[in-house]
């Protein structure tokens, strides 16, 4: 039997995130993964919230690209490595998250014998595409 709360109680963060059930020890609670203060969210007057699952086979990489805004990558199996321009390369493993910046190129990749499979939470602008792709730069050639 689950109890009924009103949205006032709920809003005042006295019950959010606590169900209770039938069972006297029925009470289960939140068990944060990851908290991280971010700039770049979209500050239209409505936003669209997407939760994706993306699978990377042993061996894929991502196209390098940019985000325009902050993407949460939860990894549920597996390993992901990614490369952000002029920094340290990121090893996320499973059951660790990692919030992608906004505006630096990157690309990921599966250097593992296993697929890496991830949860993607992205909030941006409605229709926003989700990354923009970057052209890699070539070194000149000589004549």
């Amino acid at each position: 039997m689950h109890e009924k709360t009103d949205v006032r109680t709920m809003t005042a963060g006295l019950t959010v995130g606590v169900t209770r059930s039938a069972q006297d020890s029925g009470m289960a609670k939140l068990t944060p993964l990851h908290r991280e203060l971010v700039a770049g969210l979209p500050r239209t007057a409505e936003q669209e919230v997407r939760v994706l699952f993306a699978t990377l086979l042993p061996g894929d990489v991502t196209p390098y690209h940019s985000h325009r805004f902050p993407v949460t990558v939860y990894m549920t199996e597996g390993t992901f490595t990614l490369e952000l321009d002029d920094r340290e390369p990121v090893v996320i493993e499973a059951g660790q998250v990692y919030v992608e910046p906004v505006g630096v190129n990157m690309t990921g990749r599966n250097d593992g014998k296993v697929p890496a499979r991830m949860a993607l939470f992205y909030v941006c602008e409605p229709d926003a595409p989700f990354a923009d792709p970057v052209a890699e730069i070539q070194e000149p050639t000589e004549r």
